[in-house]
């Protein structure tokens, strides 16, 4: 079986420079990602840049790390693109033991890949009450 997001490319590519703001305070604010794909390779090529986020500490027992953007870009041998993400609080929701949605304060970690299992850049950041 092959991991999700999985695809096969006749170029390679880098991932760097992951930024990850997050609001200074409060669980309802936005959180900025950002980072650069390079086309490492000889030939023009398409990567789709898949961003999981995890919930490191939770009340409840929460998934390993869920999906929550991808973006398709297409590259020249030796260019460079900077992406864009933005996570909402309901990106960031969990169900808590009252069945309800809530954004509960803690450390969360970005991690960005060209797959589920491809995972090139990790960052952690930390929503504050």
């Amino acid at each position: 079986m092959y991991p999700f997001g999985y695809g096969l490319s006749y170029t390679t590519f880098a991932y760097s420079n992951l930024e990850v703001t997050a609001p200074a305070k409060g669980t309802q604010g936005e959180v900025q990602i950002s980072f650069d794909i390079t086309n490492t390779g000889k030939y023009a090529g398409e990567e789709v840049a898949q961003l999981y986020v995890r919930d490191l500490v939770s009340s409840v027992v929460t998934y390993d790390s869920r999906l929550r953007g991808f973006q398709r870009v297409l590259l020249q041998p030796n260019e460079t693109k900077r992406m864009h993400f933005t996570l909402k609080p309901a990106d960031l929701e969990l169900l808590d033991r009252n069945m309800e949605w809530t954004v509960e304060p803690g450390t969360f970690e970005v991690r960005v890949g060209a797959s589920s299992e491809d995972i090139r850049l990790k960052k952690k950041f930390t929503l504050i009450e």
